[in-house]
């Protein structure tokens, strides 16, 4: 690609806004050539606006630090300049975020969001490239039905689910059909945004409720795992959750401890393995730029993974499993790790930008 797509960051200042702007540095295909954040931060320059700093790996690039950041409703700024935008909006109003979005896709520019404001709307796909990838094309029903042209939203899902699914995933792609799911999920501090949770509050303690994160780990994989009629998407059946999501002291990387239950045909542990280390999708055989090159890394430590050594695998964009073994109620048990702000965020949110590129929902 000779001439790299001109992008903006809606929510530029916040900490998955700046790992969206780390994260596509040297893009091969896109370019952040627009910021935008709350009326605040308009009409500075994007590195004094910063009012907590820089607070991701590596330095600010220099090409973004002396961008004017604009209001993010300024859409007909934003239009001049920009062929699509990333959402990564962090306030908690999700009326005002989704009708902000909206109006971006109106505008004609399409949306790849990070918010949950739209992860329920059934005709928006909700993405994990490896899963659902052809749930793109709902993009031309998703327009005809409000009027867009080339504007059009993608949203990702919750965090707190892209360590265990697509490992549960792979088994279906394989023919299992997996009936029954208990997961406990111990997630990063910085899943909270910046500055997230009180010291005190989160040193030397483990809190077992996020808001609304059991419910999203719990709804969003009936979504991702479902199909399309009628340009709406249907919800899988068949498959019961169980969540328990914890907050703990641990900077990034959300960890899974995940029970399965199968339904008649049950595959031995040496064809889970063989399952997992063998799995390969669309972003793999499209070779994207952030794609990992194996989606599912097995390790055979017994005390692996672990936030501080698994969560950076592979461009921090792979998810790591480990410690399969029998269990005692359902089936089997596993351990399962990724890195919540690339994987979980903003990577995610580009691996999906970079997918409907080549899929050619990008003109």
């Amino acid at each position: 690609m000779k001439k790299k797509i001109p992008v903006g960051v809606l929510g530029a200042t916040g900490m998955v806004g700046q790992q969206y702007i780390n994260l596509l540095r040297d893009h091969p295909w896109f370019e952040v050539v627009y910021v935008a954040a709350s009326p605040s931060s308009v009409g500075k320059k994007y590195k004094d606006a910063l009012k907590n700093g820089w607070i991701v790996a590596g330095e600010l690039p220099v090409h973004v630090a002396d961008l004017t950041v604009h209001d993010v409703a300024d859409v007909d700024a934003a239009a001049k300049v920009c062929k699509l935008v990333f959402s990564a909006f962090e306030m908690p109003d999700k009326e005002a975020i989704r009708k902000t979005e909206d109006s971006y896709a109106a505008a004609g520019i399409p949306v790849f969001s990070n918010a949950s404001a739209h992860r329920h709307t059934p005709d928006v796909p909700m993405l994990i490239a490896e899963i659902n990838p052809h749930h793109l094309s709902i993009i031309p029903a998703q327009q005809k039905a409000r009027g867009w042209k080339q504007g059009f939203i993608v949203v990702k899902p919750n965090c707190s689910l892209q360590s265990y699914l697509t490992p549960v995933y792979a088994l279906m792609q394989a023919g299992y059909d997996v009936q029954k799911i208990i997961v406990t999920t111990m997630q990063a501090v910085s899943g909270a945004g910046y500055p997230g949770v009180a010291s005190l509050d989160i040193i030397d303690n483990v809190v077992p409720y996020i808001g609304g994160e059991e419910e999203k780990t719990e709804f969003e994989p009936y979504k991702i795992l479902g199909g399309i009629k009628g340009g709406k998407f249907t919800p899988h059946k068949g498959m019961a959750i169980s969540a328990h999501c914890n907050r703990v002291p641990v900077s990034d990387g959300h960890l899974a401890c995940v029970s399965i239950g199968f339904g008649k045909k049950k595959p031995d542990e040496k064809t889970i393995r063989s399952i997992w280390k063998k799995f390969t999708a669309e972003p793999q055989r499209l070779r994207l730029p952030l794609a990992p090159k194996q989606p599912i890394l097995y390790r055979e430590e017994a005390n692996r993974p672990q936030p501080k050594h698994d969560r950076d695998a592979d461009k921090a964009m792979a998810v790591s499993v480990g410690r399969l073994r029998p269990c005692n109620v359902l089936d089997y048990r596993f351990v399962a790790l990724s890195h919540n702000t690339v994987r979980g965020a903003a990577g995610g949110g580009i691996l999906n930008a970079e997918l409907a590129l080549k899929k050619g929902y990008l003109g």
